[in-house]
């Protein structure tokens, strides 16, 4: 490890224990428990780590679940559990066993069977040959071009992950970069629409971005149900979508200007029509169109749809051992301890008390709102939006879930989904997202280019979310 990694890793270890020994009195909580000040001194260690990366972000999931299950669960360490009954002001243990199904979550289900889908499609060249076939019909006009670009990446990232679409879809940008002039603009614009159209699409549907398994995380009613279905998410998700991608879309055009109205470019490809990619076609198809019936049709939940790809690919050798081994486990990892941290705040009634704790009854609702999209987004833009969606969305959950000046703009849905979105928009930098840091690597743009174009395509993506809830509550979505 290099001296400025360790120099990180120090600040991030001490915070949190600078935090664990100060008395719990002198924390502006009311009422804190003994494992609650646990759980704040977890929570600073989970956003130092998260913020400054001494370490890989999946890694401090993975952290996040081993010490809370040291230290709050109720098989935590010995000395740090009470001996017999609970003295007052020691506050609820949380079952090791809920902290351990953060693994197995449903919501980690739906996100693997996405994987084994984008997996099997790349394996058998499905995801290339799909996108050369859906680029034929814009012709040779550079804006055209540009625009199925990227409409085929957004489509296949509401599937697939947004890292393994970039990659794909670069890979296909290929051709179209060399018939660009090196002086032209348009190299700029065709370098950003891949990222940025990545990053949009995978808005469309629960799976297609780590932000959004997380929101529908906390949206569920007091049984546990999900609030929103697979198709219901499509249903407000696609059009946010379609919009944002034509604003983008001009937008690039308009900041990066093509110097030629036409490319001289083919797109040729072979569709395999073996035994097995006849498989990963039939299944891919079926599976989609599974989670577009949804639940009131055939009575499967989304998560349990999900399984169906990996039980067919798995048995029928698709994908190998070898195979499993290069899925994305580390974004799994990632959301999972996202969620052993929300249980945490949730399950120690610290979200709770927290919101209790600051003025926000004293607030006007659309304020609240402002701020919460501002820290997200602000968050998701120097760290990983995964790791802002997994600290910002626990607390919001509770906040509106307690503020009843919320329910005439929506209330606690409304909350979830504008923050859940506010994560995925911030494509400023290219430390926001895989997507954009993998545009950036490819050296066609710089830090400049990608901050101009992402905070616009940021502000109108927020300002296209605010429409969005407004329109939602008055059809009454939000009465559930």
């Amino acid at each position: 490890m290099d001296r400025g990694r360790l120099i990180k890793l120090c600040i991030a270890l001490i915070i949190p224990l600078i935090v664990i020994l100060i008395p719990r009195d002198m924390i502006p909580i009311d009422g804190l428990t003994v494992t609650q000040h646990r759980v704040v001194a977890i929570f600073a260690l989970a956003l130092c780590l998260w913020v400054l990366e001494p370490i890989p972000i999946f890694a401090t999931s993975v952290l996040i679940i081993v010490v809370e299950l040291m230290t709050i669960s109720n098989k935590s360490i010995k000395w740090l559990m009470p001996s017999g009954e609970a003295p007052e002001g020691f506050g609820e243990m949380v079952p090791y066993k809920s902290i351990m199904a953060t693994f197995a979550d449903p919501i980690i289900m739906l996100f693997l069977g996405g994987f084994f889908l984008g997996a099997a499609a790349t394996k058998y060249k499905m995801d290339t040959n799909l996108g050369r076939v859906l680029l034929k019909p814009f012709g040779t006009r550079t804006a055209l071009v540009m625009l199925g670009m990227m409409v085929v990446t957004a489509v296949f990232s509401m599937f697939m992950s947004n890292t393994a679409t970039t990659a794909m879809m670069l890979a296909v940008l290929m051709p179209v970069l060399r018939s660009i002039d090196a002086v032209d603009p348009a190299r700029i614009s065709f370098a950003l629409a891949i990222p940025f159209a990545a990053n949009i699409g995978g808005i469309g549907t629960p799976i297609g971005t780590p932000p959004n398994a997380v929101g529908m995380k906390y949206l569920v009613d007091g049984d546990g149900q999900a609030l929103v279905t697979f198709a219901g998410w499509m249903g407000f998700g696609v059009p946010f979508v379609i919009v944002l991608l034509v604003v983008a879309w001009l937008l690039l055009l308009f900041m990066f200007k093509p110097s030629k109205p036409n490319l001289e470019v083919e797109f040729k490809g072979r569709w395999l029509r073996s035994p097995q990619a006849w498989v990963v076609y039939v299944t891919s198809a079926a599976t989609i169109l599974l989670w577009l019936t949804g639940g009131t049709v055939h009575g499967l939940t989304s998560h349990t749809v999900a399984l169906i790809p990996v039980a067919v690919f798995c048995c029928t050798g698709i994908m190998t051992s070898q195979d499993l081994k290069g899925l994305s486990w580390d974004v799994l990892w990632l959301v999972a301890g996202g969620f052993a941290l929300g249980l945490a705040l949730q399950a120690t009634g610290l979200s709770a008390a927290l919101v209790e704790s600051i003025p926000f009854a004293s607030m006007p609702a659309l304020v609240i709102i402002c701020i919460a999209v501002a820290l997200t987004f602000t968050m998701a833009t120097f760290m990983s939006n995964t790791a802002a969606a997994n600290l910002v969305l626990p607390i919001m959950a509770a906040l509106g879930a307690s503020l009843s000046s919320l329910v005439p703009l929506g209330g606690q849905m409304m909350l979830i989904l504008v923050v859940t979105f506010s994560a995925s928009l911030a494509m400023t930098m290219p430390i926001s997202t895989p997507p954009n840091a993998m545009a950036y690597a490819t050296g066609w743009i710089k830090t400049g280019h990608m901050a101009k174009a992402g905070l616009a395509v940021g502000a109108l993506g927020l300002a296209l979310t605010a429409v969005m809830a407004v329109l939602m509550n008055v059809m009454g979505f939000f009465d559930r």
